[in-house]
């Protein structure tokens, strides 16, 4: 049979002569300063054994209260093909002195052998959700040679891992860099060596470690220190903080860009209006070009989300046409936007609710603009379950009581607030209601998550309403998502 033309033409690259195993036993030891006790390969990296696959390398990492060394024979019950201890084992091991100085050593030996252009985000919030659309966007554009951070692996381990996990073969990579302390980016970022170092926004998160959003800004500045050479530094124009953070990348970057709506930006909103199907048309100037693109994602924030990751797939010579096409494919991330329909009984009679999951983080920026587009949102009634935002240091109170201005924007009817922290915004809200001609919130205030499912249900969601979800992570409302919708995860 003959060959379809178009599989005759089809490209090659200097790369495909490369192995197809993502490590060799000798490539380990040699990066690691260990020794193989057997010839192997491998397919993949791990420090979970509850997540290991067939094929796996297990790092036995020691943590605080748990040694990964326990779960050995967990890991290798489930498929995994060789491990990194510090003790001989039966298995086919690479023994080190230190298994997590191995693991950053795995991860430079992979950022060193790679050709791949590599771009680091970091931001007070959007991050994840901005790494995720840069994936899409050029894994699309590049046969799926594209690499990315999973989850939210953001942190000195979480980093290592995504590094370690890199194909040889990768034309991009995409490493989300978070930070709670001044230093931790620095060091994150001289790990990663970003060819393009973004930041996303600059917020009150985690301000409980800081004297205010100055000392912020600088520590998510850091990320420009570990820029290559010639690398572009890319900044959101529209923040108040925007001279500070050009200031710092100016002493690292070859190229600074900004993104935004201000009139400075490099690259510009030009407009942006509902979408026919849904989402929002934006039309973006990006200097010597103008493009336009729908965006999936609803809401005012990833309009300029969708501005950073346009400038940042054309600093690294990516497809933008790719980019417009994965902006407008790309739904909610779990925890993070991702929107499910419901059961409901009454209401409109349609026997569906929308949830919006915005379960696994919260800062005051992030509460504002999603609770805003709860507003803007078509619904019967408006239903949000609020949990408290953590570090927020002395101004805690103050920041949860000015969660009352936005949601009596967007006329939400009922609210749970979930935590002790909450307290103040319950507060605000019976004092405004009592000076305000506008309808009253029904609020409730719980302790825990439990106690919030029990008044939810109470009080159901019927047909035609949307229920908001959000607050950070350690409030747990993950568990109140999953059992309205049924999902284990």
């Amino acid at each position: 049979m003959n060959a379809h033309p178009a599989l005759l033409q089809w490209p090659v690259d200097a790369s495909d002569v490369r192995g197809l195993a993502l490590w060799t036993s000798a490539e380990i030891a040699e990066a690691t300063c260990g020794v193989a006790s057997a010839a192997f390969e491998v397919s993949g990296v791990e420090i979970d054994s509850r997540d290991v696959i067939e094929g796996d390398l297990f790092f036995a990492l020691k943590g605080e209260a748990s040694d990964g060394h326990r779960f050995l024979d967990a890991a290798f019950a489930k498929g995994a093909q060789a491990a990194v201890v510090d003790r001989p084992i039966a298995q086919p091991h690479v023994l080190v002195a230190d298994t997590f100085v191995a693991l950053e050593a795995l991860a430079r030996a992979s950022r060193a052998r790679t050709e791949a252009a590599i771009i680091g985000v970091t931001g007070s919030a959007g991050k994840t959700g901005v790494k995720e659309a840069l994936f899409a966007a050029l894994d699309r554009g590049s046969r799926g040679r594209a690499h990315r951070s999973v989850k939210s692996y953001n942190n000195h381990v979480g980093v290592p891992l995504s590094l370690a996990r890199m194909p040889a073969r990768s034309r991009f990579g995409v490493f989300e860099m978070g930070m709670n302390h001044p230093g931790e980016l620095s060091a994150l970022t001289r790990l990663v060596r970003p060819n393009v170092a973004l930041v996303t926004t600059i917020a009150p998160a985690h301000i409980g470690f800081f004297s205010g959003e100055e000392d912020i800004a600088d520590a998510k500045g850091e990320i420009f220190e570990g820029l290559e050479p010639d690398g572009v530094a890319i900044i959101p124009a529209d923040s108040p903080h925007y001279a500070r953070l050009r200031a710092k990348a100016e002493r690292h970057a070859g190229a600074v860009i900004g993104f935004g709506l201000a009139a400075h930006a490099q690259v510009r909103l030009l407009d942006a209006v509902p979408a026919p199907g849904g989402g929002t048309l934006v039309t973006a100037d990006l200097g010597d070009r103008r493009v336009c693109y729908t965006i999936a994602m609803p809401g005012a924030h990833w309009v300029v989300n969708s501005l950073a990751v346009m400038a940042a797939v054309r600093a690294v010579g990516g497809d933008l046409g790719a980019a417009g096409l994965a902006l407008a494919e790309m739904e909610g991330l779990a925890g993070r936007g991702a929107r499910h329909r419901i059961a409901a009984s009454g209401g409109d009679g349609s026997g569906q609710a929308l949830l919006i999951d915005e379960s696994y983080n919260a800062n005051p920026a992030s509460m504002r603009a999603t609770i805003l587009q709860l507003g803007a949102t078509p619904a019967r009634r408006r239903i949000a379950v609020l949990g408290a935002m953590k570090e927020l240091g002395e101004a805690e109170a103050r920041y949860h009581a000015e969660l009352a201005e936005p949601l009596r924007t967007a006329k939400v009817d009922r609210v749970i607030l979930v935590g002790t922290e909450m307290a103040a915004l319950a507060e605000a809200l019976g004092k405004n209601d009592a000076q305000t001609l506008a309808a009253r919130i029904d609020v409730a205030h719980v302790a825990t998550t439990a106690e919030a499912a029990e008044c939810l249900a109470g009080k159901s969601a019927e047909g035609g309403d949307a229920v908001l979800v959000k607050g950070s992570n350690s409030v747990g409302l993950g568990a109140l998502v999953r059992a309205l919708t049924g999902r284990e995860n």
